[in-house]
C-alpha cells in the first residue's frame, strides 16, 4: 500500500489507456472516496455522471475531441450544482473549490486502485449540458477518463519549494 506522498507522485494526467473494463467494486470505491470528501459547511454541491457505454462516451467526444481521449473505458462528469454550493459572506462562490476537491479524491482514489485519470478542463460545457440533459443549475466543471494506463507518466516538473512557501 503507498503513503501519500507516494501516491501523490504516481498520480499523473494519463493520456492513453488500455481496452480493459473497470472492476464495478474499484469504481464504487473511488466513488464512496468521492463522496467523503470535503465541501464548504458540508453543502457537497456536486453530481457525478458516470459515463461508461460506447455511445455517451462518443458523444463525449463531441465535447472533447481528442483522439486519446476516446480511449478511456469510463468517463466522469464532474458537475457543479449551484443552487446548493456555500457563498461566503463577501459573495465568494465555493462551489468551483468543492469540486476540485471531490475530484481529486476521485484521482487519488483511482491511482491508489491502479488506475489512471487526467483532468480535462478544456472542453465544451454547454454542449456536454445539452447533450446530457443537466439540469438548469448543474454546471460541468471538468471531465475525468478513467481506465487502466496505457503509457508511462512522465516525471512531474514542480516548482521548488522556495517558490510555493512563504513563512
Amino acid at each position: 500500500m503507498m503513503n501519500f506522498l507516494e501516491l501523490a507522485k504516481n498520480r499523473y494526467s494519463c493520456r492513453s489507456y488500455q481496452p480493459k473494463s473497470i472492476d464495478k467494486e474499484q469504481l464504487e470505491y473511488i466513488m464512496e472516496c468521492v463522496r467523503l470528501s470535503p465541501s464548504a459547511v458540508n453543502r457537497q454541491p456536486w453530481r457525478f455522471r458516470i459515463v461508461s457505454n460506447k455511445q455517451q462516451r462518443q458523444q463525449l467526444c463531441l465535447c472533447y475531441n481528442r483522439e486519446w481521449f476516446a480511449t478511456a473505458p469510463v468517463v466522469i462528469i464532474a458537475s457543479v450544482l449551484h443552487d446548493e454550493e456555500w457563498v461566503r459572506a463577501d459573495g465568494k462562490h465555493h462551489g468551483d473549490i468543492d469540486i476540485a476537491i471531490a475530484v481529486e479524491h476521485l484521482c487519488l482514489a483511482a491511482t491508489e486502485q491502479g488506475l489512471a485519470t487526467c483532468w480535462v478542463c478544456n472542453f465544451d460545457a454547454d454542449l456536454c449540458k445539452r447533450l446530457f440533459n443537466l439540469d438548469n443549475n448543474e454546471e460541468p466543471a471538468v471531465l475525468i477518463p478513467v481506465g487502466f494506463p496505457a503509457d508511462a507518466p512522465t516525471e512531474k516538473k514542480r516548482k521548488p519549494m522556495t517558490d510555493i512557501i512563504c513563512r
